[in-house]
């Protein structure tokens, strides 16, 4: 973490940070991490700096775009109080895709915008940074971009919401219309992980926003399949799946048998990947953080047993989802061999290492101590 923070330009600053909102979410976690167990104030500065460069360089526009300020179109002085109540950038290398500009698949990887899933991830980080530093203007913050995010990222009406997988960087227009895959699933989570922080807080502004927005998502999410082969998919589903849990304790609905449903389908992933074959693959043709989010999601798996097990009153099919949990307890091993493989210095020479640096560097450290990210 102290390499991210050099070559990102982040300690010490440099003029011209490179930022990219999904690598920070969990790079300003880890720090958190860092802090709470040396209770060295190095990392929770660095933690609260790398918030605020995101928030002043993902939160305004580009420099090589001809506008200016905030992307949320606010005066500067009410932009530096609500920095991401517009949304915030992805910090891809390229400009958005313009108007009148063919769709390119290729291209669109390296063009900007916004993608509901890393705001998510932005989200789930401002209240880790409330919860740990006791400030509650970033709670205020993850709750401002909870709703900018819900209303610009769903359309259509009732039961009939459907969600875009990345918009422009002002939120105007769609650039791919299509709907992620665990997209709904992650906004309801992390919607109702920040009116539980917002309810402990004794209520913040926009609670009630958040309430209907929640209700929402619930619709989007009935029924969607969720089932993936792609590693960093299932280490999300895991993620989501300890949240659940967690939140089920503190008295949140079930939403009709999801986390039996996520954990499921996180069995399911787990297998896939295990009987791939990727992991006798040599480095040049595996992808770092796609593995490492799936062994960094493991690290949950030991606790789940003991959350429902501890609590079991308050579970419908408390049993089947404790067999659920036991049965993931089989591929923890994944954890350590992907850890143990990206820790071996001649594979992080390979071009998918040093071609994706900052966010393999980010991701192997969530993997090696993921008590930051996951809030365990």
């Amino acid at each position: 973490m102290e390499d991210f923070a050099r070559r990102t330009g982040l300690d010490p600053a440099g003029d011209t940070p490179q930022r990219y909102l999904w690598t920070d979410a969990f790079a300003v976690c880890n720090y958190l991490g860092l802090f709470e167990k040396s209770r060295n104030s190095l990392y929770r500065d660095l933690a609260l700096r790398l918030v605020d460069q995101v928030h002043h360089t993902l939160g305004r526009h580009r420099p090589d775009d001809p506008r200016g300020g905030w992307i949320s179109g606010l005066p500067t002085k009410e932009g530096e109080l609500h920095p991401t109540i517009g949304g915030l950038r992805i910090g891809k290398p390229l400009p958005e895709r313009k108007i009148d500009e063919p769709y390119d698949e290729r291209r669109e990887w390296d063009q900007d915008g916004q993608y509901y899933h890393y705001l998510t991830k932005w989200m789930h980080a401002l209240n880790r940074v409330s919860r740990v530093t006791g400030d509650p203007k970033f709670l205020t913050l993850a709750i401002e971009l909870a709703h900018a995010a819900h209303t610009g990222f769903t359309y259509g009406s009732g039961t009939r919401k459907r969600m875009y997988w990345k918009m422009s960087i002002d939120l105007s227009r769609p650039l791919v219309p299509s709907m992620g895959q665990h997209d709904p699933l992650d906004g309801l989570v992390t919607y109702n992980e920040i009116l539980l922080a917002a309810n402990r807080n004794a209520g913040r502004t926009g609670e009630m926003v958040l309430v209907q927005d929640i209700a929402e998502m619930a619709a989007v999410s009935r029924g969607m399949h969720m089932a993936t082969d792609d590693p960093l998919g299932t280490g999300g589903l895991l993620f989501d799946a300890s949240r659940l849990t967690q939140m089920k304790v503190q008295g949140v609905p079930g939403y009709g048998g999801l986390l039996e449903t996520v954990l499921d389908t996180a069995l399911e992933g787990a297998d896939a990947f295990s009987r791939s074959g990727s992991l006798d693959l040599k480095a040049r043709y595996r992808l770092a953080f796609r593995e490492l989010g799936l062994s960094a999601g493991l690290a949950v798996v030991d606790k789940l047993p003991v959350w429902i097990g501890n609590n079991w009153e308050v579970f419908d099919r408390g049993e089947i989802l404790l067999h659920q949990a036991m049965e993931l307890r089989d591929y923890l091993p994944l954890k350590e061999t992907i850890e143990q493989f990206w820790l071996e210095g001649k594979n992080r020479e390979a071009g998918t290492w040093t071609d994706h640096r900052e966010i393999n560097t980010v991701m192997l450290a969530t993997s090696l101590a993921p008590e930051g990210f996951l809030g365990i």
